[in-house]
This record gives structure tokens, sequence and C-alpha cells, in this order.
């Protein structure tokens, strides 16, 4: 399994689209990802990978010579064991790769450090979409985490969002009843953010830079 596997191809991408100029790495597959999180899961994957193979080259070698001989027989019951926890520790991790990813991707454009605000979210109220983004539990924890810690986030002017061949309303504002603007601050609405950059990512950057 590479990368665009683990994360899931709409994850990957606005990933790979968000990394700007900032250093890279070539995963396998020829596609471009930034560098420090190829790193971190490229070094978990193989290593849980690792650890995977070899308990199957045990147990695969322990199959051979064991006949009737019991003690054998235990040590395969055991391996066995050791490997379904192996894998369970791997599908774990990988989940809490994804939760962490998308999290980090919702948080980049509205926080100052999307690394330490995700920390102080609690991540099994965290659900992902099939694409790998944040689908529910995110927005009511990060309206309390702007009460109570708004030093955390990036302070935002109001503004009206410019949209590609569309006439700007008269007399500015937002009367009308235009479609609000979830990267504002007023309209903050992080699960939204991610269905506009799944399905209209040139809209996600007029709304982002409307918001600013």
């Amino acid at each position: 399994m590479d990368l665009k596997e683990l994360l899931g191809e709409e994850l990957y991408n606005q990933i790979v689209a968000k990394a700007g100029d900032k250093k890279l790495a070539v995963v396998n597959d020829g596609n471009w990802f930034p560098k420090e999180k190829f790193d971190e899961v490229n070094i978990a994957k193989k290593q849980a990978e690792s650890d995977l193979k070899d308990r199957d080259n045990q147990l695969s070698d322990l199959k051979k010579s064991t006949g009737d001989n019991k003690v054998l027989q235990d040590q395969i019951t055991q391996l066995q064991t050791d490997n379904k926890t192996a894998s369970d520790k791997y599908e774990a991790e990988v989940k809490t790769l994804r939760i962490n990813t998308a999290l980090k991707l919702a948080l980049a454009t509205d926080t100052h450090d999307p690394d330490l605000v995700a920390g102080l979210l609690d991540k099994t109220k965290i659900e992902l979409d099939e694409s790998g983004n944040v689908k529910s539990g995110l927005d009511d924890q990060i309206k309390s985490l702007r009460e109570s810690k708004a030093f955390l986030f990036v302070e935002k002017q109001d503004g009206e969002p410019r949209f590609k061949g569309a006439k700007p309303p008269e007399g500015g504002g937002n009367k009308g009843g235009g479609q609000p603007n979830p990267w504002k601050k007023d309209t903050l609405n992080y699960t939204e953010q991610g269905k506009i950059l799944r399905e209209n990512p040139d809209l996600a950057k007029q709304l982002q830079a409307a918001a600013k």
C-alpha cells in the first residue's frame, strides 16, 4: 500500500496542493509530498509492515516443522496472537494518521499552529468521510477553543467573498442571504470547508482570500 492509498486520493491531493513550495519528497508512485509528513508516515508504515512480516515468517517456519509437537503448537498459537495484536496496532496507527492529517489540513488556514490546536482536540469525536475529510466532531470543539484560547487562531477581518463571474452585491455587507463564507470567523464551519475544498478548489481559494 503506497501513501496515496493509505490517505485516500482526495485527502492526498489536497495535501499535495497545500504543500506549495515547502520541502518535498518523491513517493514511490512519482508524486510529490511534504518531506516531514512523508518521513513521518513512511517510518511508521515501514516499521509496522516489518513487524508483521517478521511474525508471518516465524509462523511459516514453525508450521513446517511442528508436526505433533505440542510445544511448537503452543508457540504458533502465541505467534498468531502476537500477529493479530501487531495488525490491530497497525490499523489503529493508520486511522490516527488519517485523522491527524485531515485535522491539520482543516486547521491550516485558521490557526497559527495547526499541530498545537490538533493536539488539544478530542480525536475520538472526530469522524472522517470516505474521502478522508473531517465530517463531524470538529466545529463544536473549535468553537470552544476560540472562546477559551482565542490567541491560537488567526484574526480575520470581515469581508465579502468575490466569486468568479459574480457581480459583487451593491452597498457591501452580506445582505440578501448570499452563501456564508465558512472561512470567516463569524460563520466558521470546518465541515463546509472540507466540502468546498473537495468539490470546488478554486472557490475555496477565493473564500479563503476574502476571509483574511
